[in-house]
């Protein structure tokens, strides 16, 4: 059987936890894990998933008073093992059991609203200099900003309004429904603010009562180094505005990183693929080797085949997260065109006995026995 989840561990609050506090955790977490910031991340899909699942329970005093039970009193199966066990005693069914859990909280429960505005995602293209070395680019784009006439509460001045006399000024309300299992309690928005808890009286006459203009918004982004595909800056409050006169929401700016000519990268890591002369293979020498500032000289040593690799540490991307290497994938030009003088020197170079040893060594047969299998070749 599969372990219970605890909804608490899941939003990172404990158990005594406060609406607003369960709000802000709930908030943070949806942020985090949004799929649109992991595409294609399955386990960030599920956790989302598990997210929204813990909220939806937690955040509703009625649920999670039943959840609160279950953790308590296991096997007796919630809320309903509540209504059959005691359906024949002091208690009338759910109805009467919700009854005096809310009675329990003077008489109705509230639920926490989230009035901030929606969040904006933009996508942005990034050079791979820039990207690895950090920039700094101005955007522009439209959304609804908070009106500063009013402080985004659509009422003028930011002050004609008075309290909502259906809800008392909470912004929530009471709903009772008879059902077949008796007398159920949902708590909601109310219908008459829209959850605000006031009503105005006199509409702002910049924004017409919305509490939100429409204009382009112009915005320096300070884009660190290191940043990937697929990584992302947060703006707090540069979203979309409320129109219930809550915070406005974030600007989310998500990176798409071009490809580079010369280089790979993953993380902080850069892999480059460099041809070197024959000669200096073969002999050893100096190469010039690129990175992201300028080149560099680097020794290569005597012998050096086509495939190897040198790593050269701290040549990578710098960041706040630490710098990465350098992976340097050399393959040597082997010259296609010679003249006859070059033939000569290279054939006084390779005697016959020097390639009957190199047919001999454990290079060559390792090679042999790599294609064509251990027992096809036998030295």
């Amino acid at each position: 059987m599969a372990e219970k989840k605890n909804y608490y561990d899941t939003l990172g609050v404990k158990k005594d936890a406060t609406e607003e506090e369960i709000k802000a955790a709930y908030k943070k977490l949806v942020k985090q894990y949004h799929p649109d910031l992991h595409p294609g991340d399955k386990l960030a899909a599920e956790k989302f998933k598990e997210i929204n699942e813990a909220n939806e329970v937690l955040s509703d005093p009625q649920k999670r008073a039943a959840y609160d039970y279950e953790q308590e009193h296991p096997g007796m199966g919630g809320m309903g093992g509540m209504g059959g066990g005691f359906g024949g005693g002091g208690f009338g069914g759910f109805g009467d059991i919700f009854d005096s859990i809310f009675q329990g909280f003077g008489g109705g429960a509230t639920v926490q609203r989230d009035t901030s505005g929606e969040d904006i995602q933009l996508q942005m293209e990034l050079s791979f200099m820039d990207a690895a070395k950090g920039c700094r680019k101005e955007i522009t784009y439209s959304r609804n900003e908070p009106c500063a006439a009013c402080n985004g509460t659509g009422a003028k001045n930011g002050t004609a309004f008075r309290s909502c006399q259906k809800c008392g000024g909470k912004g929530q309300v009471r709903f009772t429904q008879e059902t077949m299992f008796g007398r159920t309690v949902r708590v909601g928005a109310c219908p008459d603010c829209r959850g605000t808890g006031k009503i105005v009286t006199d509409k702002c006459p910049d924004c017409k009562g919305k509490g939100y203009l429409r204009r382009e918004t112009k915005l320096t982004l300070d884009i660190p180094a290191g940043a990937d595909t697929n990584s992302y800056i947060r703006k707090r409050g540069y979203g979309q505005a409320s129109t219930e006169g809550g915070e406005a929401g974030d600007l989310i700016v998500v990176f798409r990183v071009q490809p580079h000519k010369l280089f790979r990268r993953k993380n902080m890591d850069l892999y480059l693929d460099l041809p070197i002369p024959f000669l200096t293979a073969t002999l050893g020498g100096t190469v010039r080797v690129p990175d992201l500032d300028d080149a560099f000289e680097y020794n290569v040593p005597e012998g050096t085949q086509t495939g190897d690799t040198f790593t050269i540490r701290g040549k990578g991307i710098r960041s706040r997260n630490g710098t990465g290497n350098l992976y340097v994938n050399v393959f040597v030009e082997v010259p296609t065109k010679l003249t006859k003088e070059q033939k000569r020197a290279l054939s006084e170079l390779s005697s016959a006995t020097e390639l009957k040893q190199y047919e001999k060594s454990k290079r060559y047969a390792d090679n042999l026995s790599a294609l064509y299998g251990k027992e096809a070749y036998k030295p």
